[in-house]
């Protein structure tokens, strides 16, 4: 069996992309290396990419220039659910950063391995988690 190497992208659909870079940039601190009017890509560590893509704007396949190939048509909606890695000691820096925000933690979790979760929103309503070590066997 061909072995899998990780998890490369990651993808969440928002309704106001400009609302949505805010958020992840301000408040995440993420930083964009690629965008346009419906998507923009985010380098979230540890050679995994955060994709937001604006609802609705990725129905048709895209052509690339210079004969570099298609993506198919995709989209999705609803809220869904995304974990970031942090390390243990930033749990607190974490926490000081979404309140300065006014961001809402809206549950928290320790779990057996000793690993500690923060739970919030992002506008869309998507569940956002901050992981330290631990979580689970592999983390």
């Amino acid at each position: 069996m061909p072995r899998l190497n990780g998890v490369l992208e990651t993808a969440l659909y928002v309704d106001d992309m400009d609302r949505a870079r805010v958020f992840f940039e301000g408040i995440m601190g993420l930083e964009p290396f690629n965008a346009d009017h419906r998507f923009t890509a985010y380098d979230a560590g540890a050679g995994s990419v955060l994709l937001l893509f604006l609802q609705g704007e990725t129905l048709e396949t895209v052509v690339l220039p210079n004969d570099m190939g298609t993506i198919p048509p995709h989209d999705g909606k609803g809220r869904v659910h995304l974990a970031f890695a942090i390390a243990a000691d930033e749990l607190s820096a974490w926490e000081r950063q979404l309140d300065d925000h006014g961001v809402t933690i809206e549950g928290r979790t320790h779990w057996p391995r000793g690993g500690e979760s923060l739970y919030f929103r992002d506008p869309d309503g998507h569940l956002i988690e901050l992981a330290t070590p631990g979580v689970w066997p592999n983390y």
